[in-house]
């Protein structure tokens, strides 16, 4: 085989290998995930949208596409971008991601039905909370724990379908359907078909149609001249997001050598920190979570130790 064909198969198994961890990182740590659409896939798919009105084309060369997004020597005429276009252009990346949170989602399924099938009681929260909303469930009163009832009795008694809408919308208690599934010991398949189609398809496309949307032309415009419409602040907050844009246009069109306006750095500057700031929050977060564990396996130790006395 020809090495340049090697060479392009290579990249795109690390590109979806990209994608995939990406999206195992958003869901996995039951509800400690790093939220890797906020930082990584939304402002993809946003560059994509923005380049592709820009350029009136998504057809990016590759290289540099998808490092660098420069629009093409010959560009199409006005008004031919659809939103299908770009959503058939960003597709793979955000199936991929879509794949990975599917995946991502397995841990608290495998713990739940490893469980049951022992007898022994993991050493993980989550579990011990649904265990004791079993136990309590005609007594549950506020709302956190009805929205909890309501998850756990779609799941168990809808079955695919009920895991499918479960994973069709953003649902932040989605660990417990996984959990739900694996005390109940729902098939493998079954939790994991539907969570991939719910994830991967149905939820995918409505979180990437709300990007695509968002960050169309007309609709960029419209919020850049209502920031600069604000009292008092408006115009010199508008003045670094009009900079910002313009470098953008620059940059498609081969033009980032005249130098990078000050708005960018701004802006690029308080992203950079955001991305810093959350991926130390994610880190913290599991260092807690594995210090939590530690704490009460040797507190449970001592207690077990002060019995045999």
């Amino acid at each position: 085989m020809d090495l340049k064909y090697v060479q392009r198969i290579e990249k795109q198994f690390l590109l979806y290998a990209y994608w995939i961890g990406l999206g195992i990182l958003s869901s996995v740590g039951l509800g400690t995930g790093l939220h890797t659409f906020l930082l990584y896939l939304g402002p993809h798919i946003a560059s994509v949208t923005l380049a592709a009105y820009e350029c009136n084309s998504v057809n990016f060369p590759e290289p540099p596409y998808p490092d660098q997004i420069i629009c093409p020597d010959e560009e199409g005429p006005e008004g031919t971008i659809s939103l299908w276009s770009i959503i058939s252009k960003v597709r793979i990346e955000a199936c991929m991601w879509g794949i990975g949170t599917a995946i991502g989602e397995l841990p608290p399924y495998f713990m739940a039905r490893a469980a049951r099938l022992s007898g022994a009681e993991p050493d993980d929260e989550e579990y011990q909370e649904f265990e004791e909303m079993l136990e309590h469930a005609e007594s549950a009163q506020d709302f956190a724990s009805r929205a909890k009832l309501a998850v756990q009795n779609l799941v168990q008694k809808v079955g695919f379908f009920g895991i499918l809408a479960c994973a069709s919308i953003p649902n932040p208690l989605f660990d417990l359907a996984g959990i739900t599934c694996g005390h109940f010991l729902v098939p493998f398949w079954t939790f994991f078909g539907a969570t991939l189609i719910g994830k991967a398809i149905i939820k995918m496309h409505i979180q990437k149609i709300f990007v695509i949307i968002t960050f169309s032309k007309h609709i960029v415009e419209q919020m850049v001249a209502f920031i600069g419409a604000v009292p008092g602040i408006g115009p010199s907050l508008q003045k670094p997001f009009q900079e910002y844009l313009e470098a953008q246009r620059q940059k498609l069109h081969h033009k980032s050598e005249m130098g990078t306006p000050q708005g960018e750095n701004w802006l690029s500057w308080m992203f950079e920190k955001l991305v810093v700031v959350m991926v130390c929050y994610f880190i913290l977060s599991i260092i807690n979570s594995m210090a939590q564990s530690y704490a009460k396996r040797i507190q449970q130790r001592l207690n077990s130790e002060e019995k045999t006395k």
